[in-house]
């Protein structure tokens, strides 16, 4: 996926691609090396990924490299990567589908101060304005200091209930795929094997 952005991004007039990284963690230690009359002013930033996922790199950028607008490029349209990546200081949120044109179109205008939302972002942000609030995402205070998301644990809690994944999915108003995710992703961050030892990590934690 990198690379086919980077040979898309290359041959467009006006842009040039400063560099890439395998996760938030690396692209840290890249900017960190680079000096800062190189630094990109756009950075395409994948939600879910190993080390440090795209949420907690771009609440970074905002506070170490805040001449940096990241915007969330996803496969994933749930409100954790929507609103968390807005809150953590993301210019834009796109899924990976976008169609190229608009994906540097959306590069452009997001280099000129702009903010850019998807269709699916969109929908999401319109209907949270209706009903009153946007959702809250991140963990309570009185969550465990686990490294999951207000999500994750949520749908953890709900696996811990006997949930199937059909069944958070129909809850929450995802698809069966993005819960399938949201699980594996607790499961590598509690260091677990299988929904059933979450579960069990529920009962204990909760």
């Amino acid at each position: 996926m990198r690379e086919g952005l980077r040979k898309l991004l290359e041959i467009e007039p006006g842009i040039e691609v400063a560099g890439s990284a395998q996760n938030g963690a690396d692209a840290l230690a890249l900017l960190s090396r680079t000096p800062p009359a190189e630094h990109p002013h756009v950075a395409l930033v994948d939600a879910r990924m190993p080390v440090m996922d795209g949420v907690e790199l771009v609440s970074r950028l905002r506070t170490e490299y805040p001449d940096i607008a990241p915007v969330i490029l996803t496969t994933f349209d749930d409100d954790d990567y929507i609103f968390g990546g807005l809150r953590a200081g993301a210019k834009g949120h796109l899924l990976k589908d976008t169609p190229p044109d608009e994906l540097v179109s959306a590069i452009r205008r997001v280099a000129r101060g702009e903010t850019v939302l998807g269709g699916a972002a969109t929908e999401r942000l319109v209907a949270a304005v209706r009903e009153g609030a946007v959702p809250r995402t991140g963990p309570s205070p009185d969550e465990p200091p686990c490294g999951l998301t207000g999500r994750e644990y949520e749908i953890a809690l709900l696996v811990g209930s006997g949930a199937t994944n059909r069944e958070i999915a129909r809850r929450l108003h995802i698809t069966e795929g993005t819960a399938k995710n949201h699980i594996s992703s607790c499961l590598r961050k509690l260091g677990l094997r299988d929904r059933t030892q979450l579960a069990v990590w529920v009962t204990r934690h909760r």
